[in-house]
């Protein structure tokens, strides 16, 4: 497997798009993204499980109930979300694109992301259809990926190509995610593409294997979002034979969906609003993988925590008192935990109990711009890992006046 540029349209078979059409103030900035596959995909997605949800998260849930889709749209700058007419706009906007297009309305995902409460005009959508139709490229990736940026500082965009059965085969995807970011699937969207050929139950069993273990690992801010969606389109033209087990192809296949989905998750993590660090925080030898993730998201998401790492302060007691309010199971005389970035390592917490260390060298591994955090349970033989970010003034700044 190796890193390869192309983004979404990496796969064979997919173009991308992405304008700006009048929903954003902005001109300089694109709000209106498109995904399109030559031909049928095999399509699944993973939702937010916030109560409240966007009306385009109703509208993909019945589009996809024969596990096929054709297109992805999505717009930024309102999420359509508490609207009266929500699933209405939602509806009129894949019949728009359905029609440019000339295919089903039921073959297109929708989605939105941006400010919530807000009505959305179907307008800019009616303008801006065919242009964004006429944009489609298979080296606009980018543009697409921009189209769907809300706070935003970085794209988040990766592919990857890799061998099954002689087969050349790739994976691409593009997500945004700054705030508002802890996934239960999920808090952010991403949108993947593949020209791998696998069956619809398949692939619908490893989307959710993999978010578990990447977007499902990742905080920000402790809130949960209204409208997110994992969404993948595989279209099969990779002409490898289908995947409709769990073998070895199958185990290839997941391994390179694992790595993008894992790098978006940290690349989302890395531009939470206002951060200046990544946090990696990795358990290890706990009783289970449940006890593992309760304990690692429980300390990436603790307020406190994040702060101190905001203020290059070792500061592992809050990391011991986010254990302990995590329900999990563990023996606290048996923690041990270690801080580490490219400047070193060094151990703060042992049995339980604080281990004498520099304060100078901890200040020197904390300001750099990526700090590990590793706890060992001494209870196990299970590991998880999550990802965050620390907690600045900007993250206030940011959000103070977000809808204003």
């Amino acid at each position: 497997m190796k890193d390869i540029q192309g983004g979404v349209c990496a796969p064979l078979g997919f173009k991308a798009a992405g304008i700006h059409c009048g929903i954003r103030k902005n001109k300089s900035k694109k709000d209106l993204a498109l995904i399109v596959s030559d031909v049928m995909c095999h399509a699944a997605s993973t939702y937010t499980l916030n109560k409240v949800k966007g009306a385009p998260i109703a509208v993909t849930k019945q589009h996809l109930q024969n596990g096929e889709a054709k297109a992805i749209i999505c717009n930024s700058g309102n999420a359509n979300t508490c609207n009266p007419d929500g699933e209405d706009i939602a509806n009129a906007v894949c019949d728009l694109c359905a029609d440019a297009l000339k295919i089903n309305v039921d073959d297109i995902i929708v989605a939105s992301t941006g400010v919530i409460g807000q009505p959305l005009s179907l307008e800019p959508f009616q303008d801006h259809m065919q242009e964004l139709v006429d944009a489609l490229g298979n080296q606009n990736s980018s543009d697409a990926c921009e189209g769907i940026m809300t706070t935003d500082t970085v794209k988040k965009e990766y592919a990857v190509e890799f061998e099954l059965e002689g087969k050349t085969c790739h994976v691409g995807a593009i997500a945004k995610g700054s705030g508002m970011i802890h996934p239960n699937m999920a808090t952010m969207l991403a949108f993947v593409t593949t020209d791998v050929a696998i069956s619809k139950d398949m692939l619908n069993e490893v989307i959710h294997e993999v978010v578990d273990d990447t977007f499902n690992m990742v905080s920000v801010d402790g809130d949960t979002s209204t409208n997110d969606m994992l969404s993948v389109m595989a279209n099969g033209l990779a002409h490898n034979q289908e995947i409709v087990q769990k073998d070895d192809y199958y185990q290839i296949f997941k391994n390179a969906l694992m790595y993008i989905c894992t790098c978006l998750s940290k690349g989302i993590a890395k531009d939470g609003e206002g951060a200046t660090k990544l946090l990696t925080c990795k358990v290890t030898n706990a009783q289970s993988i449940k006890d593992a993730k309760v304990v690692a998201k429980s300390v990436i998401t603790s307020s406190l925590f994040k702060a101190a790492m905001f203020g290059r302060d070792a500061n592992w007691g809050r990391i011991l008192c986010a254990i302990g309010y995590s329900d999990a199971n563990y023996d606290v005389d048996k923690i041990e935990v270690s801080l580490a970035s490219l400047k070193g390592e060094i151990c703060v917490c042992q049995k339980g109990r604080g281990y004498p260390f520099s304060e100078e060298k901890a200040l020197e591994i904390l300001s750099e711009d990526e700090i590990d955090i590793f706890i060992n349970l001494h209870d196990g033989n299970f590991q998880a890992t999550a990802w965050g970010c620390d907690l600045t003034y900007d993250y206030v700044k940011i959000n103070g006046d977000y809808r204003t």
